[in-house]
């Protein structure tokens, strides 16, 4: 190998790593509504789009078994309280996105933050509020399935876009499992300090 190729080989490597960190960094500030809608499509609209909303339902029940024994176990902590708070909201407010879907009332673009429980709300009660809203979600999923809305019916999502109810559905159960991963246990919340 002579010495121009030995200082060659690095330069090309160093160039294709740079360009790589330089084109990520492109799609991320000038791109990201490409990526979003990606996002959507890849992760939620395509998957839910070959389940019936009979499947989609069963898989929120199941997603809730693992969420309520996240929830059972969490140590009550202010984060863990917290967590629970926000995945309830989100759900609830999930919920009158796939009812605008129903037909049962008008679109509000709204947060999710005034479908949240309050804050001086228990862990128990929380625990109890979660079973009982992927329940209304499970229903939702339900009703959705005896009365189907109009092919291509999307419901605006304020950071997502506009999701098909299936979609919604596939986010809702996302959400929760992912957010609830997050909850810790006793031992675990000693450990951080909580």
């Amino acid at each position: 190998m002579t010495k121009r190729s030995k200082v060659f080989v690095p330069v090309v490597v160093t160039v294709a790593t740079v360009g790589v960190a330089a084109g990520a960094a492109y799609v991320a500030r000038y791109r990201k509504d490409d990526v979003k809608e990606l996002f959507v499509a890849q992760a939620l609209e395509r998957p839910a789009a070959r389940q019936s909303y009979a499947e989609l339902a069963q898989g929120l029940e199941r997603a809730g078994i693992a969420l309520f024994q996240r929830a059972g176990r969490a140590a009550d902590t202010p984060a863990n309280r917290g967590l629970l708070t926000h995945i309830i909201g989100l759900e609830r407010w999930g919920q009158e996105r796939l009812r605008v879907a129903l037909g049962e009332r008008e679109f509000v673009r709204d947060e999710h933050h005034p479908y949240k429980p309050g804050a001086g709300t228990t862990l128990r009660e929380l625990q109890d509020l979660l079973s009982q809203t992927r329940s209304r979600t499970v229903d939702l999923a339900r009703r959705l399935n005896a009365s189907p809305p109009a092919e291509g019916t999307t419901v605006e999502h304020n950071g997502l876009g506009s999701l098909t109810p299936k979609g919604w559905l596939r986010y809702l159960t996302q959400h929760a499992d992912g957010e609830s991963r997050k909850l810790r246990g006793a031992k675990e919340a000693k450990a951080l300090g909580e």
